[in-house]
């Protein structure tokens, strides 16, 4: 029997996933090798801007290629699977507003599903010259294992992606990105993208429609903007390993009112308060074994959370929400553990900016390995931007990332190894 269109591209995800991953594991095998063999020191901070350490500076940053494979017990493992990261395109409402995938065939009671989460993406604008340079791939290389390996990878996209549009005024920073990035995203290893940010909306509803097509047409999931509230509040249900997970994205910042979605207006789901937050919340709870939660809020440039983000995080958390993974203020915000679940204030920014400074820097990949019971393990990857790269760290320089994130989390403790532990 003819695959269809749908199945044909999730094989063909599947298996190019596979022959990177291998191809990849390859390369940095061969490097080992290498350098084991001639007894070759690395300093891998020449040539880095001063403020990194580099051109001489008395402190080496280390920074690694990632490992081909990640330890379950403190992540996401590496999956053998042709089953694993099961990906459909044009997602479409059903009537009673979720988005839901049909299942890759797994179903063990004893399965978990590996979800792994990014900060702030900006595929365009401040790092548009770099990928003119060296291609809209370029930003992903240096964490291309990380992205590659979980089930499902899920970012925050910060911009439109579009040709057209009508830029919005009134607001200091208006945003567009290229649609040839998407493939570049998607090849990188991401599954889906949370649009529900106060960009969304930078180049009109004509340039949100085209970010919602161009997503789909790339095989990336979405959710948190739509036609009206239904749609932008509707949970995309993904199905993997027999486990659903569903992914419900709200915006606590938006520019202006008219932006939020509501019956006849199209746009952005809003969390100003919680009312219909949690009431996506509990019908995504009826239909999914999983519920995630992406939610931009906070302050810009500030590491710890306000606190009506603790408070709305425990009231999504009651509502059925297993998981809480913040965005907006740029820089990463501690964990914290509530009633078992997790939240993660702020992942910060991932492809964002060209040479950040300082905390603007500081990003990461949180894995969350989860059960069908929504009982998870998190894992935090550090990692720093380095000319718009991502570049996983190891030794010191890691260890001081995890331990400033320990210090500012509640109730929760970040070990030297990125495992997240409630105190």
């Amino acid at each position: 029997m003819p695959l269809s269109r749908s199945e044909s591209r999730q094989r063909e995800k599947r298996d190019h996933r596979r022959r990177r991953a291998f191809q990849l594991s390859m390369i940095v095998a061969g490097s080992i090798i290498l350098l084991t063999g001639v007894g070759v020191a690395v300093n891998q901070a020449d040539g880095l801007p001063d403020w990194l350490g580099g051109n001489g500076a008395s402190e080496e940053l280390a920074v690694s290629s990632p490992s081909p494979t990640r330890d379950a017990a403190g992540g996401v493992a590496a999956s053998a699977s042709p089953d694993a990261g099961t990906e459909t395109p044009a997602p479409e409402p059903a009537e009673d507003g979720a988005v839901e995938q049909p299942s890759d065939g797994g179903g063990g009671t004893d399965e978990r599903v590996g979800l792994s989460f990014v900060g702030d993406m900006l595929p365009g604008e401040y790092i548009a010259p770099i990928m003119a340079q060296n291609g809209y791939d370029f930003p992903y290389q240096k964490a291309l294992l990380y992205l590659s390996v979980p089930d499902l990878m899920i970012g925050n996209l910060e911009l439109p992606i579009t040709t057209r549009g009508t830029p919005v005024e009134g607001t200091p920073y208006v945003y567009k990105g290229s649609p040839e990035a998407l493939s570049a995203m998607r090849d990188a290893g991401f599954d889906i993208m949370s649009l529900a940010n106060n960009h969304a909306l930078d180049q009109g509803v004509e340039g949100m429609r085209d970010t919602m097509r161009h997503l789909t047409e790339a095989g990336i999931g979405y959710m948190g903007v739509g036609e009206n509230d239904k749609e932008a509040f509707a949970p995309l249900i993904r199905e993997v390993k027999g486990i659903k997970v569903a992914f419900i994205g709200v915006s606590g910042v938006i520019p202006f009112v008219e932006m939020k979605a509501d019956s006849h207006v199209p746009g952005i789901a809003e969390t100003y308060e919680t009312t219909r937050a949690t009431a996506s919340i509990q019908s995504a709870e009826e239909q999914a074994d999983i519920v995630v939660v992406m939610v931009h809020w906070g302050k810009d440039g500030k590491d710890t959370p306000e606190n009506y983000q603790r408070n709305m995080a425990r009231a999504y958390i009651d509502a059925g929400a297993d998981l809480v993974i913040g965005s907006h203020p740029h820089v990463l915000q501690g964990f914290e553990m509530y009633k078992g679940k997790w939240i993660a204030y702020s992942l910060g920014n991932f492809v964002y900016a060209s040479y950040p400074k300082g905390q603007l820097a500081e990003t990461g990949v949180l894995d969350a390995l989860c059960g069908k019971d929504g009982d998870c393990e998190l894992k935090f990857n550090p990692m720093l931007v380095i000319q718009s790269q991502p570049t996983p760290l190891e030794g010191a320089s890691a260890e001081a990332l995890l331990s400033r994130l320990s210090s500012i989390s509640i109730g929760a403790e970040v070990g030297s190894d990125g495992a997240i532990v409630g105190k």
